[in-house]
């Protein structure tokens, strides 16, 4: 009875609200209006939790307005082994790649951060976990070797969780690609930053994501090479508050400093301006 009375009435009796207008905090449950949750660059106005980005949305935060271009765009991955967990490789990427509209976890490419020229790469966690196969580490290899050529300091953005088992040692192999190539750079005195986001973990952390000159993390951000669950399941302890969070990370001398997403953009810029002059 009562749901035949609220099919009739139901457009006269309940003011229709748009999908998307409220955002509910994943950590405090703070409801905010999503226009505010944007314009704070997705940071709970309550309780300072940091959310995920795209990384074109990271671009957007980072990168001068109208200076970014992308480069190597087109590069795909491959099913070099025929792997199938609970489905298929191949279709594991099709299904990534439609609904982030990207070719791999990476994009990178060239721009200014307040007039500085750059070469940047950003990772995406919603193309599987954000996860390194051999197109992440071929696309970090090449940014690298542009930089190396033309002479400008390198900014990457973590956001990983780790190595994609679905290309099992080629993927493995990219952790000593990467960190070759970083170590290239380092040669030719070319600064390199990286901004540890969450969540920031195993082989992409354990190699160019933790090989930065400057190690910034924003606030909350898990960071380490494997989970504090299976640690503490491993060694049969229990972990120190805040374990493998970006603050406890800052104390133990991990990472360099800890930043606001708000403050991202100007402390990079404060960093590679400093760098800068003492390359040229």
């Amino acid at each position: 009875m009562f749901k035949d009375w609220l099919k009739k009435d139901d457009k006269s009796k309940f003011r229709d609200i748009p999908d998307g207008l409220w955002v509910k905090c994943p950590q405090c449950s703070q409801i905010i209006y999503s226009k505010d949750w944007n314009e704070n660059f997705k940071v709970c106005i309550k309780c300072g939790y940091h959310d995920q980005l795209t990384a074109y949305e990271r671009i957007d935060l980072l990168v001068d307005y109208g200076t970014f271009k992308e480069l190597d765009k087109n590069i795909t991955p491959l099913d070099i082994l025929g792997f199938v967990d609970t489905k298929p490789y191949l279709q594991r990427l099709k299904e990534a790649q439609e609904s982030t509209g990207l070719k791999d976890a990476i994009i990178t490419g060239e721009g200014e951060i307040n007039g500085i020229p750059v070469y940047i790469m950003v990772m995406d966690f919603r193309f599987i976990g954000g996860s390194m196969g051999s197109v992440v580490g071929e696309k970090v290899v090449r940014i690298i070797e542009r930089a190396i050529s033309n002479r400008k300091p390198v900014v990457s953005v973590i956001a990983s969780g780790g190595a994609r088992m679905q290309e099992g040692l080629f993927s493995l192999y990219q952790m000593a690609k990467t960190s070759a190539a970083v170590g290239r750079l380092d040669k030719e005195r070319i600064p390199y930053i990286t901004i540890l986001t969450h969540p920031s973990t195993a082989g992409v952390l354990a190699s160019f994501g933790s090989l930065g000159d400057i190690i910034i993390a924003e606030p909350g951000a898990l960071i380490g090479f494997t989970g504090p669950r299976v640690i503490e399941q491993t060694i049969k302890q229990k972990l120190p508050e805040g374990f493998q969070r970006s603050e406890f990370l800052l104390e133990h001398g991990m990472v360099d400093m800890v930043v606001e997403r708000k403050r991202l953009k100007n402390v990079t810029y404060l960093i590679l301006s400093h760098l800068w002059r003492k390359v040229w």
